[in-house]
């Protein structure tokens, strides 16, 4: 009889461990999951900001129209030895403005596509969200020699069908966590304000290099100096991505 509860409690014990190792192990592929999923979304997301804890964000720039504002303001990042950010550009403006787009080019600033017309692609008919999407494509690759792989939709619009279709023609849709709304600022400070005061680490900061935003050759260089002064560092988007976590948000 005592030979039989010895190895009656062997079984059991041995059970035990067996089930709570059992469990272990699925609560490690569980906390797994969840961390996987922010890298591998079950649609396609666009992108907002990295989490890290690095002080790095990007500034990025949209142009669709205009040849007052695009060149000072490249040059005015050069002068202030920015030498990391990212351009979006609209096709039919990057076509009629090859001098321009080639300056942004060799100053090794990263460029995407900001589409072909400026309309709200998610009111399109998919044929012609992809037509949209692959005629800027064609253009811009012609005019800077290279692929661009970023993508900000005009109007930052888009739905579930627009970035599927994006997904689909190899591109990441890149939008932004701080907007300076420079488009409609009454002044600079407006603009530095609305910037300095809401950056984070791992920030996408939207601001324009069209003709509509007419402070920005004033307030950007005072952007730059408070943002180094609160110790940060200016990378691409591209760059920007290599952080370890995305912040990704999916169309309703």
């Amino acid at each position: 009889m005592n030979v039989f509860y010895v190895f009656h409690a062997k079984k059991v014990k041995k059970a035990i461990i067996a089930a709570a190792a059992c469990f272990f192990a699925a609560g490690i592929i569980y906390a797994e999951t969840e961390n996987i999923s922010v890298f591998t979304q079950s649609e396609p997301a666009a992108i907002y900001s990295v989490q890290t804890e690095k002080k790095v964000v990007s500034l990025t720039f949209d142009i669709s129209w205009g040849d007052v504002q695009p060149e000072p303001i490249v040059q005015l990042l050069q002068d202030k030895g920015v030498k990391k950010s990212t351009f979006f550009l609209s096709s039919p403006w990057a076509k009629t403005h090859p001098q321009i787009v080639d300056k942004i080019n060799k100053a090794g600033f990263e460029i995407g596509s900001h589409g072909h017309k400026h309309v709200n692609y998610s009111s399109l008919e998919e044929k012609d969200i992809r037509t949209q999407l692959q005629t800027a494509h064609g253009i811009l690759t012609e005019v800077t020699g290279k692929s661009p792989q970023l993508l900000r939709l005009p109007n930052g619009d888009f739905d579930k069908k627009v970035l599927r279709i994006a997904n689909d023609l190899g591109y990441k849709v890149i939008q932004w966590d701080t907007d300076s709304l420079d488009w409609k600022a009454s002044n600079a400070k407006e603009i530095v304000t609305q910037v300095t005061s809401k950056v984070h680490p791992g920030d996408i900061i939207l601001l324009h290099a069209s003709d509509s935003a007419k402070y920005n050759q004033e307030a950007l260089p005072q952007i730059i100096d408070e943002l180094r002064t609160q110790g940060y560092d200016f990378v691409s988007v591209s760059e920007l991505l290599e952080q370890s976590s995305v912040s990704f948000q999916q169309a309703e």
